[in-house]
């Protein structure tokens, strides 16, 4: 699809919620409804949003939609360098299991049954955001001694591999060295996803730069088979996954624009609010100003 057909395609009001799927839930999380369909998994992602690991009450019309396009656009961008759980013919298998409403296939994955490693796989290149306010306070990030003297936002020397653990919905993921993170998945599988998560971001990074963007970090999630082969599952790349900065907006020595949910974040912490349920409502211009930066991302990408 292009982009212009996928901004047509968008609903004038948020899915939070997925209905009238004829195969069992088995999971619901911050973004994304598991269905099981016997043989594979239905990966839905809603259009709800989240902030500070807290479901906010408004989502974001077609939110879901974009993730969903954006994971795909680079699925297949990627699958020479590592496999990821899409099974092919995703439009043979929504037909072949009666999956017909059409905003539903846009918003979905079919995927094969996986086990999910425990931990998240974040990549840094630019010092900002907790990589920032850690450097500030110890020079360090994630356990990486890093230069004196580096500004906010300054492209780190070499992209970081700084994992976290996978908290439960509604708790913050810790960060976690090479030793616990070997101890975690074993040290042959840990040094896999360490190669694979920095290989994905150096392609993305040089992808975005093309498209006009910055990828000043990211988060990746992989799975393994029953032969133990490694696997990339969940999204890929996308604005909720990744931080996006405009490159012709870059400078360091601030917290670049983004494309992605900062701008709620920001409004968010201009609020008396303590960052506990329930969040407060967003008014409808961060909705729209949301959607757009979401939009724009895909844009740039798709051109």
């Amino acid at each position: 699809m292009t982009s212009a057909e996928i901004a047509a395609a968008l609903p004038a009001q948020a899915r939070t919620h997925i209905e009238g799927v004829a195969y069992p839930r088995i999971a619901s999380g911050k973004v994304r409804e598991i269905f099981d369909l016997g043989d594979a998994l239905l990966l839905v992602a809603t259009d709800r949003l989240s902030a500070f690991d807290v479901i906010l009450p408004d989502g974001i019309p077609g939110k879901g939609i974009l993730l969903t396009q954006m994971s795909h656009w680079w699925f297949a961008r990627t699958q020479e360098l590592i496999v990821n759980h899409l099974l092919p013919d995703q439009a043979g298998e929504f037909a072949r299991r009666g999956i017909c409403d059409r905003d539903l296939q846009l918003r979905s994955m079919i995927v094969r049954k996986l086990n999910p490693l425990a931990i998240e796989c974040v990549v840094r290149g630019y010092l900002v955001g907790s990589g920032w306010s850690s450097y500030q306070k110890t020079g360090q990030v994630c356990g990486h001694v890093l230069p004196p003297g580096l500004r906010q936002a300054d492209r780190l020397p070499a992209p970081l591999f700084t994992p976290t653990t996978k908290a439960p919905k509604g708790e913050h993921d810790a960060p976690i060295d090479d030793a616990l993170g070997s101890a975690i998945v074993g040290p042959a599988l840990y040094a896999q996803v360490k190669a694979a998560s920095l290989a994905l971001y150096s392609f993305g990074h040089e992808r975005a730069r093309a498209a006009g963007m910055i990828l000043a970090d990211t988060k990746f999630e992989f799975g393994t088979d029953a032969q133990g082969n490694l696997i990339l599952i969940d999204e890929v790349l996308t604005p909720d996954s990744s931080r996006y900065w405009p490159a012709d907006a870059y400078r360091p020595d601030c917290s670049p624009p983004s494309y992605d949910k900062q701008f709620v974040r920001d409004h968010l912490l201009a609020l008396a609010w303590d960052q506990r349920p329930p969040a407060p409502h967003l008014p409808a211009e961060v909705i729209a100003k949301t959607q757009e930066k979401y939009l724009q991302a895909l844009r740039n990408l798709l051109g």
